[in-house]
């Protein structure tokens, strides 16, 4: 084979030919609203509790990390409450590889993923890489679910796992709890909660964690990207039966969970108070956010997560780009016609709803 072959050119698995790599827009830009990152970063002393962390773990860097992450987990377990154990948790290089290890538990060739859009546009990856068949049914028009419509999906396609989003990723509703419960009694197949932004919601303790002591087939998926502000350390983690764990250190890859991690991840679970403290803020931004996009003439889709949905718009990557003139990056995400913004800081939102006032203007 030729030293510069291209990708077309290459054995690839049937399904990859044409495909592209995740690409959220990496770019230098004075304000950066397009991954829902938490936008404070830890203090100053928790960066330094970091860092010794991470001096004290390279002393020992010739040797593997825990495979087991048994003290990261523990934290984890202790974090979460519920009566909830180490032997509850697994944790892995972040929510993706979590959800990679349950598909590939789980799901793989065969079996059916079901879920309901919009939602997270990485699912159909995680599916196609395990190469389990994606199955996707709309949601209401509010972008709700109720469990009269999942448990008809479910008796329809018949998939091996469900995926319900709560807050939803891109369009920040939630299913409440009486939906989650009312699925999980009338059903035997794998439920999988993402909770990634649960941490936002109004009420957080209205959390799926709750039902884990009644529901063998539920698990709870969460991170520590967002509310946590550690998108950088790369953890997510999910709790579920025993049994859920131990499946998935099955298809773990060994080692997956390096020891600089697990001991930053540690660190910012030993400081969770602090490392949480800006969430009431981010949460009042994206409160503001609701009021203040209508005031400048544009839809806003109710949010519980620490980003809104707006639109719409005939041409939304026009004004993405356009915004994108003016320093400010948004996500073009979702259903047609809506682009999404993760709320910032003070500076970096007035910014935003500045140069979403002059493209509106503009576009007229």
């Amino acid at each position: 084979m030729k030293p510069d072959v291209s990708l077309g050119e290459l054995p690839l698995r049937p399904e990859l030919v044409g495909e592209r790599p995740y690409g959220a827009p990496q770019l230098e830009v004075p304000v950066r609203l397009n991954v829902n990152e938490n936008p404070y970063p830890p203090t100053p002393e928790i960066a330094a509790a970091m860092g010794a962390a991470v001096t004290e773990a390279a002393a020992e860097i010739d040797r593997y990390p825990d495979r087991e992450a048994t003290e990261l987990r523990a934290a984890l377990a202790d974090y979460l409450g519920h009566g909830l154990t180490l032997a509850n948790i697994w944790a892995a290089n972040g929510s993706n590889e979590v959800m990679t290890h349950l598909l590939g538990a789980f799901a793989g060739p065969a079996r059916r993923v079901l879920t309901f859009a919009p939602t997270y546009s990485m699912y159909p990856e995680y599916a196609r890489n395990t190469h389990s068949e994606y199955v996707v049914v709309p949601r209401r028009p509010d972008f709700g679910l109720d469990a009269d419509a999942v448990l008809a999906a479910i008796e329809e396609y018949r998939p091996s796992v469900v995926i319900i989003t709560t807050p939803n990723n891109p369009t920040g509703t939630v299913t409440p709890l009486e939906v989650l419960d009312e699925v999980l009694a009338r059903t035997e197949v794998i439920v999988v909660v993402d909770e990634a932004y649960q941490e936002f919601a109004r009420h957080p303790e209205r959390t799926a964690l709750t039902l884990l002591p009644r529901y063998g087939n539920l698990v709870v998926t969460r991170t520590l990207s967002k509310a946590f502000a550690l998108a950088g350390g790369r953890l997510g983690y999910l709790a579920a039966a025993e049994s859920i764990v131990d499946a998935c250190r099955i298809v773990r890859l060994p080692y997956h969970l390096s020891a600089q991690t697990q001991v930053i991840a540690r660190v910012a679970l030993a400081h969770a108070r602090e490392m949480l403290a800006r969430v009431d803020e981010l949460r009042a931004t994206r409160d503001d956010m609701l009021v203040r996009l209508p005031q400048l003439g544009v839809e806003v889709i109710d949010s519980e997560a620490n980003f809104c949905l707006f639109g719409t718009f005939d041409d939304r990557h026009d004004v993405f780009v356009r915004l994108l003139e003016r320093g400010v990056l948004v996500r073009e995400t979702g259903p047609a016609g809506y682009l999404r913004v993760s709320a910032g800081t003070p500076a970096e939102t007035e910014a935003f709803y500045a140069a979403l006032s002059d493209v509106l203007k503009e576009i007229g």
